[in-house]
């Protein structure tokens, strides 16, 4: 991509995973110091204590994949990362840039009936994913030809 013309991220989502992150790392760790300690008889050895913590980090690691999407725009498309990949778009393959009523989050309607999800752009940050799908779309609009409708051919 060249010269980035929009960005956006989630708000909410970044905040509660980054949060969520951070607890289930001390609670791991929490236990995994208190570990040794147990009136049950069992005997947990510093592997096992070594283990605990490896798996919050392996925990804390997934919850940061929910603050991971973003959307970008420029002149040549849009690249849109949400959890897991990364796609990048050319406008002419863009037909409209849609956020359906109900939807967690926006979606770029490809030819065919496909879509892909904008994790970026969610329902749950208010007017901030008003303000950004209205930006987007503007940037859609402003790179795009007008398409004609089967309408508009009569």
């Amino acid at each position: 991509m060249t010269t980035t013309v929009f960005e956006a991220r989630p708000r909410k989502a970044r905040w509660v995973a980054i949060t969520a992150a951070v607890v289930v790392v001390v609670v791991f760790s929490v236990v995994a110091v208190l570990l040794r300690r147990t009136p049950t008889g069992v005997y947990f050895r510093l592997s096992d204590q070594v283990a605990m913590m490896l798996l919050g980090l392996l925990l804390a690691g997934a919850a940061l994949l929910f603050a991971r999407p973003r959307v970008r725009a420029s002149a040549q498309g849009v690249e849109v990362r949400n959890l897991l990949e990364t796609r990048t778009i050319p406008w002419e393959l863009v037909l409209r840039v849609s956020f359906p009523e109900g939807a967690p989050w926006a979606r770029l309607e490809l030819p065919d009936d496909e879509y892909i999800a904008v994790m970026a752009i969610q329902s749950a940050d208010g007017r901030h994913a008003v303000r950004d799908i209205r930006a987007l779309r503007a940037v859609h609009a402003e790179h795009t030809a007008p398409r004609q409708t089967p309408d508009q051919d009569r």
